[in-house]
């Protein structure tokens, strides 16, 4: 059972992060000729064109985006509750759902920020990958760099974000468990 419930949380975990990098791609109004953007785009418009002609966009937000992140969010804890026979209210599934899609965006900011943190190491010349999580960064970064500017050359503003990170994702946990 437990290589069903891997397999069931990863491919919908895996389209949850893609769903979430394209509201996040049209939030930070991100380069979408990148390649990495393109597959984004490519993987999500099936749903999104459909959710987009009854949900507009307001105020620069694509709601029809938002929607999805939360249609697959429901559809993973749903698919979990019938494979495994658990019963759930719908506000139950509901509220699941809202901290499966809490704990997705946690996550995905912690390695877009280690991927990026790494790739600046590394990178030698332009990289689509690396410009794109650059883009998707650094209206995070620009903040932390006015409290804390880069010092001798050395930048701490990733590792301030990733503990300032770390610390509302405990946070949240520790709000769940009081709640629940």
């Amino acid at each position: 059972m437990q290589a069903t419930q891997f397999l069931i949380n990863t491919l919908f975990d895996l389209y949850l992060m893609v769903a979430i990098l394209r509201v996040w791609l049209q939030l930070v109004r991100a380069d979408f000729y990148n390649p990495v953007s393109q597959f984004i785009v490519k993987a999500t418009n099936p749903v999104l064109i459909p959710l987009r002609r009854v949900i507009p966009g307001i105020g620069g937000v694509d709601w029809a985006g938002v929607l999805l992140i939360f249609i697959v969010a429901f559809a993973k804890v749903t698919t979990l509750q019938l494979v495994f026979g658990e019963s759930f209210p719908w506000i139950g599934l509901l509220i699941a759902s809202l901290i499966s899609v809490v704990k997705e965006v946690f996550s995905l900011l912690f390695w877009v920020t280690i991927i990026r943190a790494i790739l600046s190491w590394i990178s030698q010349g332009y990289n689509p990958i690396e410009a794109l999580l650059h883009q998707l960064t650094e209206p995070l970064l620009a903040p932390v760099r006015k409290v804390i500017p880069p010092l001798g050359g050395l930048d701490l503003s990733l590792l301030v974000f990733l503990i300032g990170l770390q610390f509302l994702q405990l946070l949240f946990n520790d709000l769940l468990t009081r709640l629940l």
